[in-house]
């Protein structure tokens, strides 16, 4: 699911305490210098870095597997009730992870429709607060900066499972990019401009402040949608422009740590990818990531045909349905054309 909400911009004040020092009795006399250190060398120093970094990592662990330990009945319920989806999905021929699937083709219209019910609609309306489930018109919205993912986890993520998410999103990130055209990748140091908090139950509850930092002018509302999602919602992600501008400037996703590998690793396929502007989803389009019914868990060779579209650099920003068909048409039977 995703959200894509006008964001305006907040001033912050920033406010300097001075810090004066008390008062130094005259008589007192000053202590004596202390003797300066020697110098390190080079080993010395690299050494030092190496053996701060090495506890840095083990009081992380440690505090991972403390969290770990206190983690709420509700953290453990939610990973059993997604454990039992997943098995159920799977029963059912659903989740599904072939890319270019036999049975289910199509041509260029129906990929040019596609197209317009995905990335041309919005999937909710908000209305008293609330998101509702309401399709209505949108306009072409899509990031004109290159995009950056930024995973942030919860204590209760530990440090091997962080390198196997950052793993599995940096090469879904150049999935992106080569299926788009658009440069997608890894934020390296923080400042990506796509954060993805990988939550457990009870810290997802706890993220609101965390929220207001990551994504400066985030509406209450949004913070509380987030902080309380559904156990029906195992992932969402919400992205932002400024004003009223069609170029996404911000988004944040939301992908609960309790999730089993399959239902893992589906939610960033969908998420990510829908935070690149393909914002709705459709019962007709198939094969897809982007239809409810979950039959495809992974990014098929349909949705990265949307992607490449999507960023076709003959669809103008704002673009409407109208304006924007005759286009996607020719680009679609373009791509088609092609071997897949």
């Amino acid at each position: 699911m995703i959200a894509a909400r006008a964001m305006t911009g907040l001033a912050a004040a920033l406010i300097l305490a001075a810090c004066e020092p008390a008062d130094i009795p005259a008589e007192t006399a000053p202590p004596p210098p202390a003797p300066e250190a020697p110098a390190l060398t080079e080993a010395e120093r690299q050494a030092q870095l190496r053996e701060a970094r090495a506890e840095r990592n083990r009081a992380a662990n440690r505090a991972a597997i403390l969290a770990s330990a206190q983690a709420s009945d509700a953290s453990q319920t939610q990973r059993d009730y997604y454990a039992r989806m997943e098995r159920s999905l799977l029963a059912q021929g659903r989740l599904r992870r072939d890319r270019d699937p036999a049975d289910a083709p199509f041509d260029a219209e129906t990929l040019a429709q596609n197209f317009v019910r995905i990335a041309l609609r919005d999937e909710y309306t908000r209305r008293d607060g609330a998101l509702v489930a309401e399709e209505r018109p949108a306009p072409l919205r899509r990031w004109s900066e290159p995009v950056q993912f930024q995973p942030e986890f919860g204590a209760s993520v530990d440090l091997g499972r962080q390198r196997a998410w950052r793993a599995e999103i940096a090469d879904y990130a150049a999935r992106l990019s080569q299926a788009s055209g658009h440069p997608v990748r890894l934020a390296s140091q923080g400042g990506g401009n796509v954060v993805v908090l990988i939550l457990s139950e009870d810290e997802r509850r706890q993220i609101g402040p965390r929220l207001s930092e990551l994504v400066p002018g985030i509406p209450a509302d949004d913070v509380a949608i987030l902080t309380d999602l559904p156990p029906a919602i195992a992932c969402t992600v919400f992205a932002y422009s400024q004003g009223e501008s069609p170029v996404y400037a911000r988004a944040v996703a939301v992908i609960r740590a309790e999730l089993p590998p399959l239902l893992r690793q589906s939610c960033i396929h969908e998420e990510l990818a829908q935070a690149m502007g393909l914002a709705n989803d459709s019962p007709a389009a198939r094969p897809s990531i982007f239809n409810d019914d979950e039959e495809f868990a992974l990014l098929t060779r349909h949705d990265e045909l949307l992607l490449r579209m999507l960023y076709d650099p003959r669809l103008r920003f704002g673009m409407t349905e109208a304006e924007a068909l005759p286009i996607l048409r020719r680009i679609a039977a373009e791509l088609l054309a092609r071997p897949a």
